[in-house]
């Protein structure tokens, strides 16, 4: 039995004047920024973002100073990690969601670093963008662009977690780098 229910849609979005949330400006390259990696519980999201870190570093210079783990998939990361991962870092990984709560709970923890002014990207699997979706639109940020891979990635072998994330490179350099918000509808 259930002795509470967590709702990671609690607390006030910063907001522009047009209600949207705001999000981090971008900068115009990765190399020589602090790289924080900001994994839940989830089986291969710490050895997802482990390899992530590797190829950003090895390709984009970036330089990897910080792997934080939640304590639960659920709820967004407790305020020491975030206040950590926003002293320490200039840009943030954070992820994997690889199920639904997790999924919403990860976007929620991305527009919180992006409305702490740092640059952050989500990465969920496919599976569960209708989660993710519904969470940005609760906090305020509907066409929130995040990173997709393919589900699952729990089950991965050790190779292919690192082949999934090294697929996901690209995306995660492209949102770090340019707007995060698509189109409104």
């Amino acid at each position: 039995m259930f002795d509470s229910i967590i709702d990671p849609t609690v607390g006030p979005a910063t907001t522009s004047a047009d209600g949207r949330a705001e999000l981090a400006p971008r900068p115009g390259s990765l190399s020589g920024l602090r790289l924080g990696l900001l994994a839940n519980t989830k089986r291969n999201a710490e050895m997802f973002l482990e390899e992530v870190g590797k190829q950003l570093a090895e390709h984009y210079g970036v330089q990897p100073v910080l792997a934080a783990k939640k304590p639960n998939i659920v709820e967004t990361a407790p305020e020491p990690i975030m206040a950590e991962l926003g002293a320490q870092c200039d840009i943030v990984v954070t992820g994997v969601g690889d199920c639904g709560s997790c999924s919403a709970s990860a976007v929620a923890d991305g527009l919180l670093l992006e409305q702490a002014g740092i640059p952050s990207v989500v990465i969920c699997s496919d599976a569960f963008t209708v989660s993710a979706d519904a969470m940005a639109d609760l906090r305020g940020a509907p066409g929130y662009r995040y990173v997709t891979t393919a589900h699952p990635v729990a089950n991965l072998t050790p190779d292919g977690v690192r082949a999934r994330a090294a697929q996901a490179v690209p995306q995660i350099v492209a949102l770090l780098t340019q707007p995060v918000m698509a189109a409104s509808a």
